[in-house]
């Protein structure tokens, strides 16, 4: 097995989203992970790592498969006919892994979303993919909730939305000042979950809050 190198000029690119231009090839990539094996002080071409560059790129792929969709795109098919409905809707814990843009350790928690519709109301799916999206990129824990508030607020114009999140973040519980049973909690609240102090309690006794 060579030793890994680093990145060269002429190697091969593949396109990636425009917010960054120019995406490294698959084979630059396994072979960063070959460097990052190597660092730990570890044989990366030993039989149990052999594998792991490649496995470690697939799930990359998956972990950060949010910067190739556009969360607003989901939310583009809605439903008109709903009989008058214009009462909260809330969807209630909604699974969230991520992984925090400083150290790449993993943010896990839930998710919470309400908005109340004006004519218009969504599948119920399409919230959780967009917190799906947006959770699949490096992030911090108050983007991620501004993020999918404003996109539910820019592209259905409800009366108001509400976005918690509850997250563990690794980076606090399982390395620096080790802290385990840590959760932070986070908030966004637009239209009149921002401005009606009943809407809110409301939303927030749904929640559990």
């Amino acid at each position: 097995m060579e030793n890994p190198i680093a990145l060269a000029d002429n190697d091969l690119r593949e396109s990636a989203p425009v917010s960054f231009g120019i995406r490294p090839s698959r084979e630059t990539a396994i072979r960063a992970v070959q460097t990052l094996l190597a660092y730990t002080g570890d044989d990366p071409a030993r039989e149990g790592l052999r594998d792991t560059p490649a496995r470690v790129v697939r799930s990359f792929d998956e972990f950060f498969g949010g910067y190739f969709q556009d969360p607003a795109d989901v939310l583009e098919r809605t439903f008109d006919e709903t009989e008058g409905y214009d009462e909260m809707i809330v969807l209630r814990d909604i699974r969230l892994v991520s992984h925090c843009e400083h150290h790449m350790a993993p943010i896990i928690g839930r998710v919470h979303v309400g908005y109340l519709p004006d004519k218009r109301v969504v599948g119920i799916s399409k919230l959780a993919r967009v917190v799906e999206i947006y959770a699949r990129r490096l992030q911090i824990q108050e983007r991620l909730t501004a993020q999918i508030a404003n996109t539910i607020q820019d592209v259905l114009k409800p009366r108001g939305v509400a976005v918690v999140v509850e997250a563990s973040h690794q980076c606090m519980t399982t390395r620096g000042i080790n802290k385990p049973g840590v959760d932070m909690v986070t908030s966004r609240m637009l239209g009149a979950f921002r401005d009606e102090h009943a809407t809110r309690r409301e939303f927030m006794a749904i929640i559990g809050g």
